[in-house]
């Protein structure tokens, strides 16, 4: 098999998050009442459907609509390049593929929420008692945070010297 095509299998794990994601979010849409909490772990961590026309921390929610088709480019680039990126990856990559192959999944995740429903359906609520606040996020989010994670991790991942002889 071809080492691209091998490296491609990663996307399989990309499409896992997407379809995760997107059932997720279906069943937060159906079971939840928007912006109340339903506490899983009393103090630390709810359920509660919020949605974001914007990006990350709703940066650019109010600009008026534009930033829809403007986050969905962004993500359709960013898609294209991260499956570029992970066909030339050689096989022994696995640390940098499993994190492409997550940033890529949560970013169509989020891509379909912004084209379908022109915001991005946010669920996952972690909080301090009723004190502090972390932005509510949701399946997406976490695999590109865990991704990111994962491709700095590789960065300084100790690697053995390559045979020059």
């Amino acid at each position: 098999m071809p080492e691209a095509l091998r490296s491609l299998a990663w996307l399989w794990l990309s499409a896992g998050i997407l379809v995760l994601d997107l059932l997720t979010k279906w069943l937060a849409e159906a079971y939840l009442l928007p912006y109340q909490q339903v506490p899983l772990i009393d103090g630390l961590f709810s359920l509660m459907l919020a949605y974001n026309p914007g990006a990350a921390f709703s940066f650019l929610a109010g600009a008026g609509g534009w930033q829809r088709w403007f986050f969905s480019a962004v993500a359709v680039v960013v898609s294209i390049v991260l499956v570029i990126w992970l066909a030339r990856l050689s096989r022994d990559k696995w640390v940098e593929s499993m994190g492409l192959a997550l940033i890529l999944g949560g970013a169509l995740g989020n891509l379909y929420d912004r084209v379908v429903h022109g915001q991005v359906v946010d669920f996952i609520l972690v909080h301090w008692q009723q004190d502090w606040f972390f932005p509510a996020f949701n399946i997406a989010d976490s695999a590109i945070t865990v991704g990111a994670i994962l491709l700095i991790a590789d960065m300084f991942w100790p690697r053995k010297a390559a045979n020059t002889a």
